[in-house]
């Protein structure tokens, strides 16, 4: 029975709820068994698996009064499905848990699942599950599972004469982040990269068959991500600021709350772009930028100095 279109959590129940989300998400050829038993089950072919787990808690990753509900669905897709594209390889499948206020519209959460769907489809991956309970706030887990065909590419294979690069945009997220944060709502492209991410799924594969040493999606922040690399790599990176062609929307942003519009490309996240590491420039494919290099020693470096500006998103 069609649920009313001002109809509550409370007043579809838990599986009610669940009979009209599963509607939202097709199946692809790789799944045995869908949503609707107590485990999926997945064909899997040839290479590896790769996992990955993320949280969306509201008031700390979204806010409701600052993005629609399909945005948050695009953007809880994307975070994960954009970790199995640093591993240089495809996503498949994902569950998602949500944990809502019994008050909540069940309209707001179809919408999610609407725009979750929508990602998804982007990678061709389908949601095979997931749970739902009561809360206080909105929360929203998501597991991803991918596959890889040859060794997938970890953070620590970085080494000294690397080349660091990156593809996709890069403080575009950030940059709406500090708009909507002062209670405007332009430069609209800002705005709109923060509400819904737009990583360059198809650049893992490419990065890895390139020959990337290492690689990471910049989820928290350009530098802080760079320091993952270094730490399990063993190695020092120096970022170059010269590389970067700052965009107009930035520079105007920046004017605007008193910044230096190249903070938001340091230690901007939620853009999901895809830092990497080559053996040497040659390697780096079309579309990637050579932003900096890899030697010696530890941490990282901006135009070959200590950096004192924030280098990304920290959750405690």
């Amino acid at each position: 029975m069609a649920l009313p279109s001002d109809a509550t959590l409370a007043d579809a129940g838990e599986f009610g709820l669940i009979s009209e989300i599963v509607r939202h998400f097709p199946q692809g050829e790789h799944v045995l068994v869908g949503p609707g038993d107590d485990a999926a089950v997945l064909r899997v072919r040839t290479g590896h698996v790769v996992v990955s787990t993320d949280l969306m808690v509201e008031g700390r990753h979204f806010r409701r009064d600052w993005a629609s509900a399909s945005d948050v669905g695009h953007r809880a897709a994307a975070q994960n499905l954009s970790d199995i594209n640093a591993m240089g390889g495809q996503a498949t499948s994902l569950t998602v848990g949500l944990a809502a206020p019994a008050d909540l519209p069940v309209a707001w959460v179809l919408e999610f699942a609407a725009g979750f769907a929508e990602e998804c489809a982007l990678v061709g991956a389908s949601v095979v599950g997931g749970d739902l309970t009561r809360a206080d706030q909105v929360v929203i887990a998501v597991t991803v599972l991918g596959a890889v065909t040859e060794s997938p590419v970890l953070r620590s294979g970085a080494r000294p004469g690397d080349v660091l690069a990156l593809t996709g945009r890069q403080g575009w997220a950030a940059g709406g982040l500090a708009v909507l944060g002062r209670g405007f709502r332009s430069p609209r492209a800002l705005v709109e990269a923060y509400r819904r991410p737009a990583p360059p799924y198809a650049a893992g594969r490419v990065g890895a068959e390139a020959g990337a040493t290492s690689m990471i999606d910049v989820s928290d922040g350009l530098l802080a991500e760079a320091g993952h690399l270094a730490d399990a790599s063993g190695v020092a990176i120096n970022v170059t600021t010269g590389a970067f062609e700052v965009p107009e929307p930035l520079v105007a942003v920046g004017a605007a709350v008193g910044a230096d519009p190249m903070s938001f490309i340091l230690g901007g996240g939620d853009d999901h772009a895809l830092l990497a590491t080559f053996p040497h420039p040659s390697a780096v494919p079309d579309g990637w930028s050579v932003i900096g290099a890899v030697a010696e020693g530890e941490g990282v470096t901006v135009d070959g100095a200590p950096y004192d500006g924030p280098t990304g998103w920290t959750h405690f």
